[in-house]
């Protein structure tokens, strides 16, 4: 029996997928126990380059696309090695439940200069996950949940069908190397986006993380 899963959610923002991914992790630890399931997220503060990142996304800082390809790759490795794996090695079966990872910082880190294959090169030695899930969200959808302003919507949208767009790319290329990527429609309810995800889950997951759909009212 497979004693470890690792599920990465990915998504654009507003997507929902950071609450998505919370309420997943609960009901998992409501299911399996809450000392089997871990919910993480990256860039990961706490781990190497955390609070570096997180100057630069909030521009504090000011750096060169590269480099910052290589600080994500820095703190992805010091995850994998100080939370991610010490906690699925425990020994009964565990979970991981990550919110975002390396298809990340290979839609957003990846420019003229620096490729995919060379931003996934950088994070060469990252775990694979067990099974990616995106996300998938209309314009209207992501707008209406991160309320951007009004006046701001046409490059909101415009910005929105261009990651889109990349992240549909980077799937099929991690896809033709072997990953297990899915899409979820995430335009419905929490409860609805959590059902399609547990029936995902149903058919790929190792039997012992089988979960029951949710009442539409949670």
């Amino acid at each position: 029996m497979t004693q470890t899963f690792f599920l990465v959610l990915e998504g654009l923002d507003g997507s929902g997928k950071s609450e998505v991914s919370r309420r997943l992790a609960a009901l998992l630890a409501r299911a399996l126990g809450d000392e089997r399931v871990l919910l993480s997220y990256e860039p990961n503060n706490p781990s190497a380059a955390g609070e570096y990142i997180r100057d630069v996304l909030g521009k504090r800082i000011s750096i060169s696309a590269r480099t910052l390809a290589l600080a994500f790759a820095l703190n992805r490795a010091d995850h994998n090695e100080r939370v991610i794996a010490p906690f699925l090695n425990a020994g009964e079966p565990r979970i991981v439940v990550c919110d975002r990872y390396y298809l990340s910082s290979m839609v957003y880190q990846s420019t003229d200069g620096l490729s995919v294959e060379d931003v996934l090169d950088l994070n060469v030695s990252a775990r694979r996950p067990d099974l990616t899930l995106f996300l998938d969200a209309s314009p209207e959808t992501c707008h209406q949940r991160i309320g951007a302003r009004q006046n701001h919507r046409e490059l909101f949208e415009d910005q929105f069908a261009e990651k889109r767009a990349k992240y549909q790319s980077v799937i099929d290329f991690l896809r033709g190397r072997g990953e297990t990527i899915e899409i979820v429609d995430a335009n419905g309810s929490i409860a609805k986006v959590i059902n399609g995800i547990i029936a995902i889950l149903n058919e790929y997951a190792p039997a012992w993380m089988a979960l029951e759909k949710v009442a539409e009212a949670e």
